[in-house]
C-alpha cells in the first residue's frame, strides 16, 4: 500500500505530486518524526479453515484467522485500506480507539459509515492520541466479527516507560473467541425470522484454537511457553460473540495493570472475568522451580442467561518444557467459578481503579451537566399474524434500551448529521429516562413488547453526562457488557438492586474510578458512568452481545460540534461507502 492513501480529508492524492509522496514516505520512516504512519491492507477473502474436525469457508483478513496484529505507538497514525473480496458487506471498528473529530473512521454500519460493498474499498485514516495498551479491531456487520478480528497493540511513545516493573518479555496477545461449526449468518438469519434465541457456539477458543477438551482438537492447542522465575505480559481480549468468560491458569496468579488501554492499580488475582470488548494486560510470574512441566489455562462462560448457552470450557497450555503428547491431554483444570457465579465476577469487577498519579490522572467530572438513565435488557415483539414464532409465550426476542430498540437507518447517521440531513433517518428524541417505570429487577410487567426506532440522545459539545444503566429482569436479569464508541468513560459506582437516586450517589468513587470503553451491567443490577462529550460526532453505545445487538439493544448519541475549529467533526474522506 502506498503512502498516497494517507493524504485525505480534502488534499489532493500524493501521487498527484511526486514531492508529495517522496515527503510522505520519509514522515513514515522511524526516527524522522515526532509520530510514524504505519500502513496496511486488509484483504477481506473467504478461506477454507477446519476446527472441530469440521472445514468450512469463512471470511478473513488476508486469509488469517485470528486476523493480523496491527502494532503502533501513542501518537502514530494508523492508515488501513480494505479491500472487500467477499459476498457480504463489510466495515471494520477500531475498538477503544477514541477517533477525535473522525468519526468517519469508526466503523460501525450505518452509524458512521455505509458498509463497504464487494469489490469495494475503503481507507481508514487515524491517530491514536492520548492511549496506550491493548485495544483490537473487529467487522462491525451482521455477525462477521466472530472471524473477523485481531489485536492492535499501542506501545507508550519512546523512552516513556510503564507505571510498574518491565516484564521481562511481552507475549504476543491472547484472543478468546468462539467457533461454530455452522455458517454464522445462518444462524442469525434463522433466529431473527423464527424470534427465537440463536444455536450457540460449538466451542470456545484460545487465538482461533480450541484445545484437548474438544473432539479432535488436541492438535489445535495454544501454546504459551515460559522460563521459571520470569515475569511475563499478557494481552488478554475477549473477542467472543456472546459470552462473558472466566479465565485462569493452574498453580498461577495474575496481577492486573491495565484495562480498556488505561492502566489501573495493580491487583493481584486467581481468576479473572472478562467480558466480549473488553481487554486486560495482566504480569505472570512464573514458578521458580515449577513442580510440572505444563499447566493448563482454560476459559469458561459466566453468564445468568434463562436460554441456552455454550457451557464448555477451552484449554490451553502453560509450558515451561513440552510435556508428553499425552500428558497435555489429561492436565488438571484450574478451579473456575461456576457458569452462574454472579458474587465471583463482582468480586473480580470491584478491584478496579484508575492510577489516579499525575502523569497518569483520573479526570472524571465531578460536575454533572446532564444525569440519565436508561434501563437495559430483553423484551419481545408480536409475532406476525401469518407465523409461528418461538420466542417467550410464542412472541419473537428483542432487545432495548429505555425500552427502545434501535431499528437500522438505510443511511449512515454520521453522514446525516454531517449535512444536517435528518428527516427520514433519525429522530432527536431518545427517551432519556425510562419511559414507564416498572420494579426493574423485580417482577416483569405484562406488557413486554418494545418500540422501535432510529433515536439518538443529542448533545451540546461539551456537556458533562452521568448515566446510569439500570439492568431488568424482563425475560431473566443478565448482565449486558455495554460498548461506548468514541468515549472512554468513568465507572464511579455499581449495585444490585433498583438504583436508587438519593441514597447511591453519596457511595461514588471520585476520587480514582477506572476507565474504560466497555463495562458490564450487573446481573439485576446497575452501574454508573460519567464521560465528558468533548469529541462530535455520532457515536453507537450498544451491548457487546452481538445476539443482543441484533435484537436492537444499542442507542446513538449525537455531540455537536464546539465553536472553535479544533472543536468541530472533520470533513468526510473522498471514499466514504455509499449505501
Amino acid at each position: 500500500m502506498g503512502a498516497r492513501h494517507g493524504l485525505r480529508r480534502g488534499h489532493a492524492a500524493a501521487s498527484a505530486c511526486p514531492f508529495l509522496a517522496a515527503f510522505a514516505v520519509l514522515l513514515a520512516l522511524p526516527g524522522l518524526a515526532a509520530s510514524d504512519t504505519h500502513y496496511y491492507t486488509f484483504n477481506v477473502q473467504m478461506a477454507n479453515v477446519t476446527r472441530l474436525c469440521v472445514t468450512k469457508s469463512i471470511p478473513t483478513v488476508n486469509g488469517q484467522f485470528p486476523g493480523p496484529k496491527l502494532v503502533v505507538r501513542e501518537g502514530d497514525r494508523l492508515v488501513v485500506k480494505v479491500h472487500n473480496h467477499i459476498n457480504y458487506n463489510v466495515s471494520f471498528h477500531w475498538h477503544g480507539v477514541r477517533q477525535l473529530r473522525n468519526g468517519w473512521a469508526d466503523g460501525p454500519s450505518y452509524i458512521t459509515q455505509c458498509p463497504i460493498q464487494g469489490g469495494q474499498s475503503y481507507v481508514y485514516d487515524f491517530t491514536i492520541t492520548g492511549q496506550r495498551g491493548t485495544l483490537w479491531w473487529h467487522a462491525h456487520f451482521s455477525w462477521l466479527r466472530v472471524h473477523l478480528y485481531g489485536p492492535l497493540v499501542i506501545l507508550p511513545k519512546l523512552g516513556v516507560p510503564y507505571p510498574f516493573p518491565a516484564p521481562y518479555e511481552e507475549v504476543p496477545p491472547i484472543l478468546f473467541g468462539e467457533w461454530f461449526n455452522a455458517d454464522t449468518e445462518a444462524v442469525i438469519n434463522q433466529a431473527l425470522q423464527t424470534g427465537g434465541g440463536p444455536n450457540v457456539s460449538d466451542a470456545y477458543t484460545f487465538n482461533g484454537l480450541p484445545g484437548p477438551t474438544y473432539n479432535c482438537s488436541a492438535q489445535d492447542t495454544y501454546k504459551l511457553k515460559v522460563q521459571p522465575g520470569r515475569t511475563y505480559m499478557l494481552r488478554l481480549i475477549n473477542s467472543a460473540l456472546n459470552n462473558e468468560l472466566f479465565f485462569r491458569i493452574a498453580n498461577h496468579t495474575l496481577t492486573v495493570v491495565e484495562a480498556d488501554a488505561n492502566y489501573v492499580k495493580p491487583f493481584t488475582v486467581q481468576t479473572l472475568v472478562i467480558s466480549p470488548g473488553q481487554t486486560m494486560n495482566v504480569l505472570l510470574t512464573t514458578a521458580p522451580n515449577p513442580a510440572s512441566p505444563a499447566y493448563a489455562m482454560a476459559i469458561a462462560p459466566y453468564t445468568n442467561t434463562q436460554g441456552t448457552f455454550d457451557n464448555t470450557t477451552a484449554v490451553a497450555v502453560l509450558e515451561y518444557a513440552p510435556p508428553p503428547p499425552a500428558a497435555a491431554r489429561s492436565l488438571p483444570l484450574p478451579a473456575l467459578p461456576r457458569y452462574n457465579d454472579t458474587g465471583a465476577a463482582t468480586n473480580f469487577s470491584t478491584n478496579f481503579r484508575s492510577l489516579a498519579s499525575a502523569q497518569y490522572p483520573a479526570r472524571v467530572p465531578l460536575a454533572v451537566d446532564r444525569h440519565l438513565l436508561f434501563t437495559v435488557g430483553l423484551g419481545t415483539d408480536p409475532c406476525p399474524s401469518n407465523q409461528t414464532c418461538q420466542g417467550p409465550n410464542g412472541t419473537k426476542f428483542a432487545a432495548s434500551i429505555n425500552n427502545n430498540s434501535f431499528f437500522r437507518p438505510r443511511t449512515a447517521l454520521l453522514e446525516a448529521h454531517y449535512q444536517r440531513r435528518y428527516a427520514g433517518v433519525l429522530l432527536a428524541n431518545f427517551p432519556t429516562t425510562p419511559p414507564h417505570p416498572f420494579n426493574y429487577t423485580g417482577t416483569p410487567p405484562n406488557n413486554t413488547f418494545v418500540q422501535h426506532g432510529t433515536r439518538v440522545v443529542p448533545l451540546r459539545f461539551n456537556t458533562s453526562v452521568e448515566l446510569v444503566l439500570q439492568g431488568t429482569g424482563i425475560q431473566g436479569a443478565e448482565s449486558h457488557p455495554l460498548h461506548l464508541h468514541g468515549y472512554n468513560f468513568f465507572v464511579v459506582g455499581q449495585g444490585f438492586g433498583n438504583f436508587d437516586p438519593v441514597n447511591d450517589p453519596p457511595k461514588y468513587n471520585l476520587a480514582d474510578p477506572v476507565e474504560r470503553n466497555t463495562i458490564s451491567v450487573p446481573t439485576a443490577g446497575w452501574v454508573a458512568v460519567r464521560f465528558l462529550a468533548d469529541n462530535p460526532g455520532v457515536w453507537l453505545m450498544h451491548c457487546h452481545f452481538d445476539v443482543h445487538l441484533s435484537w436492537g439493544l444499542s442507542m446513538a448519541w449525537l455531540v455537536n460540534d464546539g465553536p472553535l475549529p479544533n472543536q468541530k467533526m472533520l470533513p468526510p474522506p473522498f471514499d466514504l461507502p455509499k449505501c
